[in-house]
């Protein structure tokens, strides 16, 4: 049986999910700091009598009702202080117990037929030879809700203790995200492949190697500053931006729908996505880096979809010459897969950004990174089977951090740096080109430092 400190933790908790209250919220209406309300409910020091009775003004209910467990609680919890907009489904109280198998329905008597009744023909077998498409069960409520309850119910269980409740969520993320992901294609115009045939090219050489996709990660340096810097010419002030959750941004890529087919020619399909042979235009333009990476090897290379469709665009605005394609690997494919997810992602992240919850945020984080890096061949993630998706949300990545590099060029900031998935110097006033904060469309900064003088 619980004890009474062990069942006050478990109200807490469960209110300030019910409230869409955080730690520091809380713990600023009750006199406390939100430290030493993380310490009272990991059980590291003791709830005293007086903090219930703030906590029970707070929330507007008798000390004793609050007392009386976290159903209870919940049912006397004032109307006015359970949020109007955007309220998700109610979280569980206690860990769900499991459910009882559905009875068997038992086989309806036949009545015989009068003897002079034929009995009715059969009806005749469907004669199609197409495989039938698994149906996905629709989700209880909006997607962000399977987020926003799986945060409740590890905080539930955690007893309220936040540091293990976030160890518990990154440790499920591989199958909360997979989870997700069914409940987003639920409704979706066309089912797509989740194990396919790997196409040679996407098969690694070696049992713990790479196959030869390039994927375009950059790391460049603004040559011709860097040696002026060095000999003392220039001096300059530069500071290093951060792109905010780049996979997660990347998400909105277009990704293969089937299986990989191959063809051969220099024609490209928009409406199809996969990997591409081609032999890369040279890059003409020294003071942007190109988007194919850190590659230094000339010739022919495989590269993904985002990769082509950016040298693509670069030819068009005269950066580079022409990618020619020698042959490919693709199938139709759609930009919108996992825009469902990614928009549930997105909405979850900024509302834990805006209430300082961290374990909500670390949780969102784990499962965007991790859907990233085991949907090609892991052994923590066996529900699908997608290098290419991979390869290509990554390339996606470093697409996007090109674009955020030509952005800034084009306003009249100096790049002088790009590695990474989301890492950017420049030098000027980058804040009237990029907004600032931890949004999915903003940039931080990481770090100034001045490049020349003494360098």
């Amino acid at each position: 049986m619980m004890s009474t400190e062990e069942t006050l933790r478990l109200t807490v908790a469960a209110l300030m999910q019910l409230t869409r209250e955080r730690q520091p919220d809380v713990a600023a209406a009750i006199g406390l700091t939100q430290p030493q309300l993380s310490r009272r409910q990991s059980g590291k020091s003791a709830w005293t009598l007086t903090d219930c009775d703030r906590l029970a003004a707070h929330w507007g209910m008798p000390t004793l009702d609050l007392l009386a467990g976290p159903t209870h609680a919940a049912g006397c919890l004032p109307a006015a202080r359970r949020p109007t907009v955007g309220t998700q489904t109610a979280m569980p109280l206690a860990p769900p117990a499991p459910e009882p198998p559905a009875p068997r329905r038992a086989a309806p008597v036949a009545t015989p037929a009068p003897a002079e009744t034929a009995p009715a023909p059969a009806p005749a077998a469907a004669t199609s030879s197409a495989p039938r498409t698994p149906r996905r069960a629709a989700p209880a409520g909006p997607l962000p809700d399977l987020i926003r309850d799986r945060v409740a119910a590890a905080l539930t269980e955690a007893g309220g203790d936040a540091d293990a409740a976030q160890a518990a969520l990154i440790k499920s993320a591989v199958p909360d995200v997979m989870r997700l992901f069914a409940a987003s294609r639920v409704g979706g115009r066309y089912e797509h492949s989740e194990f396919p045939a790997t196409a040679d090219i996407l098969q690694k050489r070696r049992q713990k190697g790479a196959d030869s996709i390039w994927e375009g990660r950059p790391k460049w340096r603004a040559a011709d500053l860097h040696r002026a810097a060095r000999a003392g010419h220039i001096t300059m002030e530069v500071t290093a931006l951060d792109m905010n959750a780049a996979y997660l941004a990347a998400m909105k890529a277009w990704l293969p729908i089937g299986k990989l087919v191959h063809s051969e020619g220099d024609q490209h399909d928009p409406k199809r996505s996969g990997v591409h042979l081609v032999d890369p235009g040279e890059w003409t333009t020294p003071d942007l880096p190109s988007p194919l990476g850190s590659r230094q090897e000339p010739g022919p290379l495989w590269i993904t979809e985002p990769t082509l469709r950016a040298l693509i665009r670069c030819a068009k605005m005269d950066l580079c010459a022409p990618p020619k394609i020698m042959e490919s690997w693709t199938s139709g494919a759609s930009e919108g897969l996992l825009e469902k997810m990614r928009r549930a992602l997105v909405t979850v992240r900024d509302e834990a950004i805006a209430n300082n919850d961290e374990v909500t945020t670390e949780y969102v984080k784990s499962m965007y990174s991790k859907f990233v890096s085991t949907i090609g061949e892991s052994a923590a993630n066996r529900e699908i089977r997608r290098p290419d998706w991979m390869h290509i949300i990554r390339s996606q990545a470093f697409v996007n951090l090109w674009l955020k590099a030509h952005k800034a060029h084009e306003a009249g900031l100096t790049v002088v740096q790009m590695s990474g998935t989301d890492e950017l110097h420049v030098s000027g006033n980058w804040r009237e080109v990029f907004p600032e904060g931890r949004g999915l469309s903003q940039v931080k900064a990481k770090n100034m430092y001045t490049l020349g003088g003494t360098e």
